[in-house]
């Protein structure tokens, strides 16, 4: 079937195309054609370059990404924090194709790469506290807030230029079952 979704592991050659999908997911006006967005939260860039350049030379992070006949869809990176803790960051659909299932199964596949790469048993990610229909949309698939905020990195231009000053992150996890035989 052409249409099929393809997990691949990032690789030096697809950063191009990488930070333009996460970019495009997130801000701008091309990310207000998705549901899941910070265009009214955000300005600038949702990472650079040397970030993703970065992971991908880290062996304790995994970014996956999510083809559909040849084309970026999405991706999702999984960075190991050691003792059983694995964090999920940069999940990103093409805004054209978000609520067609796709961030569902890149969660999964991000949840089955912490646990069998990593030896993952939780789960963690940051949510801009804000954003309440998207951490609506994470507790739908099992991860719950701890309670705990983080602030966020307001004057690193790399992480974004802030248009208000109460931007926060909130904390989620979930406990990850172990895979069934």
């Amino acid at each position: 079937m052409s249409d099929a979704i393809v997990l691949t592991e990032a690789t030096l050659a697809d950063l191009p195309d990488l930070q333009a999908l996460v970019h495009g997911a997130y801000r701008g006006d091309s990310a207000r054609r998705g549901w899941t967005h910070e265009a009214d939260l955000l300005d600038g860039q949702r990472i650079d370059r040397p970030s993703l350049e970065a992971a991908l030379a880290d062996p304790a992070q995994l970014i996956l990404l999510a083809k559909q006949n040849g084309d970026l869809a999405g991706c999702v990176q999984i960075t190991d924090r050691g003792d059983g803790l694995a964090y999920l960051g940069m999940l990103s659909v093409d805004p054209a194709r978000q609520a067609g299932g796709l961030g569902r199964r890149l969660v999964a596949a991000a949840e089955a790469a912490a646990r069998t790469r990593f030896g993952a048993r939780r789960m963690e990610m940051t949510v801009i506290i804000q954003r309440v229909e998207l951490i609506a949309w994470y507790e739908r698939l099992g991860y719950g807030r701890t309670g705990e905020t983080r602030p966020f990195p307001a004057t690193d231009p790399r992480f974004g230029l802030p248009r208000r000053d109460d931007l926060a992150f909130t904390v989620l996890i979930r406990h990850l079952a172990a895979e069934s035989a």
